[in-house]
């Protein structure tokens, strides 16, 4: 792997504190880089794979749910009032749908594209309208809502955009600065913070280069389904450098530019193993 290795002094001239510094400069980054090498092979965080329930799972099986958190990844198949949508898995949206309230305090907008995915996480509660107004101190418009009373409904906490990868790679502009959740497999460690995500064959295009803002709490490997969460962006070291605090060795950087410099990245926050689904 070449991307963040060192290349060896090729200069002649230099005095031998000069050389001596230069060595230990080296050295230093190859120091780090194999301590972030034996997190990502060894920290474990958690006991299982992460799951994606689907809402037709959740709709059939309310009793198991509620009160339950739960991530959930779907496609959003209708708005309701001002800050909530249904999502639905089922073959031709004939399955019942589950109501998905924003509680998040942000504001989010559904993708115009409806291929595109969102992935949803917080808890699974009946449709009480006066006791979710309670304890989630929203404000619902109960005239949007008369068909899902006392149904199973998602309060949630955390909402995003889950594009496919090759969605990202052969559209890269539509989510440059957006956080975005992605899963795919683990086609490729370039280095100890550096991944690719395997494109799907069917619709070709690249592989997703990740770049980890620190080692993963979690233990990853090759061939493996993780999950990805990030900001998505053309790979401008300086820029990247400066906003997420990295400090790279000069000639570390030079090599990054030289070989992703304006690709696109995630500049992954979260990475953990998933099962597919």
């Amino acid at each position: 792997m070449n991307s963040l290795k060192t290349n060896k002094n090729k200069g002649n001239g230099n005095s031998p504190s000069q050389e001596l510094s230069q060595i230990l400069s080296y050295l230093g980054v190859f120091i780090i880089l194999i301590a972030i090498a034996m997190l990502v092979r060894s920290c474990s965080y958690f006991d299982a794979k992460a799951t994606f329930p689907k809402p037709s799972k959740i709709a059939r099986n309310a009793d198991e749910f509620i009160g339950k958190s739960v991530t959930i990844r779907s496609r959003a198949i209708q708005k309701i009032g001002l800050s909530s949508f249904t999502v639905s898995d089922a073959r031709f949206f004939n399955g019942k749908p589950i109501v998905v309230i924003n509680a998040s305090g942000v504001p989010f907008d559904l993708p115009l594209d409806r291929d595109i995915k969102v992935q949803v996480t917080g808890e699974v509660r009946n449709l009480i309208i006066p006791q979710i107004e309670r304890e989630f101190n929203l404000n619902i418009q109960d005239e949007y809502y008369k068909d899902y009373i006392n149904q199973p409904v998602i309060i949630a906490r955390y909402l995003t955009l889950a594009p496919q990868t090759e969605q990202i790679t052969q559209h890269p502009e539509q989510y440059y600065h957006h956080q975005v959740a992605v899963t795919g497999k683990l086609e490729n460690i370039r280095s100890p913070i550096l991944l690719t995500l395997d494109k799907n064959q069917l619709f070709g295009g690249q592989d997703l280069l990740v770049l980890l803002k620190a080692p993963p709490k979690v233990t990853i490997n090759q061939g493996q389904t993780i999950s990805v969460i990030g900001e998505v962006r053309p790979f401008v070291v300086t820029e990247i450098e400066r906003e997420y605090n990295f400090t790279w060795d000069l000639n570390v950087k030079k090599e990054l530019e030289a070989e992703y410099g304006n690709r696109t990245v995630l500049v992954a926050e979260i990475v953990y193993p998933t099962e597919k689904f």
